[in-house]
């Protein structure tokens, strides 16, 4: 016959022909997300732009790093004498290893890999620290903040001290190559959610008196 039905696009090639708006939304934002954050990669590497800040950017990194808070949280609770400081404190513990086990899940989930320009030099990483979403810091930072916040009595300058530091944490985490910034964002608004799981399940030696009898 002269002419001839030209067979059907199959379904995958016509989505591909008619992509939604949300879905170039999306691969808009994630171009973005990627050539900003490569562009504030300036402590990435010792030859980076503002390479040689870098090992002031990895001390901040260390503050924010898990193990750390970890620690000191235990000892003090160890050292503590006051049962006012010791529930604080507990749920302080409580609220970190929390977010450990969350972001972890996350990443596990997401498999996002860290940006092309990370070197992998970080202070003790495990299996799921090869993924990059979320930022793991920033979590943590945002958490700790709201914490210290409301559970801390401070002066008006270290309050706004513990503020700064929670944004030049997460602000590290992109300039050191670590995270792309949608990493670092959904992580501080994680972390500020956390903080609420926290404080709806808060242990007392009310709630959890077996608990507390440990100390």
């Amino acid at each position: 016959p002269g002419s001839s039905t030209a067979a059907p696009l199959p379904e995958e090639d016509c989505m591909k022909l008619n992509p939604s708006f949300l879905g170039i939304a999306l691969s808009s934002l994630l171009a973005v997300d990627l050539w900003a954050s490569k562009r504030l990669g300036v402590c990435a590497g010792e030859g980076s732009a503002w390479g040689s800040a870098r090992p002031l950017m990895k001390v901040i990194e260390i503050s924010g790093h898990g193990i750390p808070w970890l620690l000191g949280t235990f000892y003090g609770l160890c050292q503590s004498d006051s049962s006012a400081a010791r529930e604080v404190l507990l749920n302080l513990l409580f609220a970190l290893l929390l977010d450990l086990v969350l972001v972890a899940v996350v990443k596990g989930l997401v498999k996002r890999p860290r940006p092309t320009h990370n070197k992998m030099d970080m202070f003790v990483t495990i299996s799921v620290d090869k993924y990059s979403f979320p930022s793991g810091h920033a979590t943590r930072a945002a958490l700790v903040c709201r914490f210290i916040l409301r559970h801390l009595v401070l002066a008006v300058p270290l309050r706004v001290l513990v503020v700064l530091w929670a944004l030049v944490v997460s602000v590290s985490r992109v300039m050191l190559g670590r995270h792309n910034m949608t990493d670092v964002l959904f992580g501080l608004l994680l972390g500020y959610a956390l903080y609420n799981v926290v404080e709806h399940c808060w242990l007392s030696p009310l709630s959890t008196p077996a608990l507390f009898a440990l100390w």
